[in-house]
């Protein structure tokens, strides 16, 4: 039997937070798909393939975004202009200016951009002047928040003693500006701001590349030392979670992320179908690695053959399987090691019925099917992490490009292997850094947590 398949590419989020607190253990953000009538990017002219297209293209842009950073001792991080899966909204300084930025999961500093501009890049929102605020702070040289930057990544201003960062990406944008703290703060339910004073921040005046006009530059969500999660991690108990609904591109509805003590499903809670697989500790720290073990399609275990890039390995080949792929909420389509991808993609072959194969007629994707008049019948997939199977639905696994055909959602690469957000649709998936797991829970995401 056939079951629906509907496209979806998650972007944008705005905020809304409950507690009466002024630093509270739970809140939750709205997120707003980057195709619904609400996101500042909807364009109702484009096509289902138009946006799969779009997505491949930002999937593949990604990894190898990642590979090129794994590959050296000095990381560069952040991600270039739109190709971000997430808008997110905030107020900075005292008085609160608004400003919107790409949310960033394989970020850790946030940066916007700042005036008075030695170049920026033109942006629909107000840029944040500095000078207004009265709770803005530069960091000094030597201060444990500028080495907390890469030696690639900082730099020092010594006549004023401010530390600098600067940032360039893969497609030749960049930002530079001053390492700072200041306050951010988010919007409440309420209609009282949450305030996080002395939140370290990069004050970027020099600016430029492909940034879209729509954000004000990237907010960090990685697991590093200056990642919005990380600095905010004793007001949420380390704990965050995030249910992507795959309805949000048909409607005006949103997904959500939650943070705090009880944004992430307990693993003892089995009964409920809740399993967690470990966080695999490793540089660069910015990323959420786990180990994928084997993939299973219908009742055939395929062992899973990838392996990751160690920089530290003086061999410098791919040779560790612990860690082997990046959960990641920005990239859109799973990418998988070639060399697996090809007994997987077989047997995905194998076990389609009722459909005839075909080509994508966009090139991107490998695996495409054709029902003509009648259903096809999709086989379920369950993905085997370290201590957690977790069972694929089509809509997870399969992507609807067309009224007959559909195409495997995941794809082969040579970089590093990524567990994308079409595989965590409706699954409400939580990160505990305390205890260092992932857990996942089947749910509707459409529904308000």
């Amino acid at each position: 039997m056939a079951t629906p398949i509907i496209l979806c590419f998650f972007i944008f989020f705005s905020v809304t937070l409950s507690s009466s607190s002024t630093h509270p253990k739970n809140f939750t953000i709205e997120l707003i798909h980057r195709d619904s009538p609400l996101s500042p990017l909807y364009n109702p002219l484009n096509t289902v393939t138009d946006r799969l297209n779009a997505a491949f293209l930002r999937s593949i842009s990604r990894s190898r975004r990642f590979n090129h950073q794994l590959s050296k001792t000095d990381l560069q991080s952040g991600l270039i202009g739109a190709d971000g899966e997430f808008f997110m909204s905030i107020t900075i300084g005292t008085p609160p200016v608004k400003v919107l930025g790409i949310a960033d999961t394989g970020s850790d500093l946030t940066w916007i951009q700042c005036k008075p501009c030695q170049q920026c890049y033109k942006e629909n929102g107000q840029i944040f002047d500095k000078k207004k605020s009265s709770t803005y702070k530069n960091e000094p040289c030597d201060s444990r928040n500028c080495h907390a930057l890469s030696t690639s990544e900082r730099g020092c201003d010594e006549s004023e003693n401010v530390c600098k960062y600067r940032y360039s990406y893969g497609d030749q944008s960049f930002s530079k500006g001053d390492v700072a703290t200041e306050t951010i703060s988010i919007d409440s339910a309420s209609g009282s701001p949450v305030s996080f004073p002395g939140t370290v921040f990069g004050c970027g005046y020099n600016n430029g590349g492909t940034f879209d006009e729509t954000g004000s530059g990237i907010i960090g969500l990685g697991g590093g030392q200056l990642s919005l999660i990380s600095q905010l991690s004793s007001s949420i108990s380390k704990k965050f979670s995030y249910c992507l609904s795959h309805k949000a591109s048909t409607t005006n509805g949103t997904s959500v992320i939650n943070l705090g003590a009880n944004s992430v499903p307990s693993s003892l809670s089995k009964d409920n179908g809740v399993v967690s697989t470990p966080l695999v500790d490793k540089e660069p720290l910015t990323y959420y690695y786990l180990t994928l073990e084997a993939i299973s399609v219908g009742k055939k275990k395929i062992p899973y053959t990838g392996s990751t890039y160690n920089p530290n390995d003086d061999v410098g080949i791919f040779s560790e399987t612990s860690g082997n792929i990046i959960i990641d909420s920005g990239t859109t389509l799973t990418l998988l090691d070639s060399g697996f991808f090809d007994k997987f993609g077989a047997a995905v072959e194998e076990s389609v019925t009722g459909a005839k194969r075909l080509s994508d007629p966009q090139g991107g994707l490998s695996h495409c099917f054709k029902s003509g008049s009648g259903e096809i019948g999709l086989p379920e997939i369950t993905v085997h992490f370290t201590g957690a199977d977790v069972k694929l639905s089509p809509i997870n696994a399969f992507v609807k490009v067309s009224e007959d055909m559909v195409c495997l959602s995941m794809i082969p690469t040579t970089d590093v292997a990524i567990y994308g957000n079409f595989a965590q649709m409706d699954f409400l998936v939580g990160y505990d850094l305390e205890t260092r797991t992932v857990s996942f829970q089947r749910m509707d995401c459409s529904a308000k947590l």
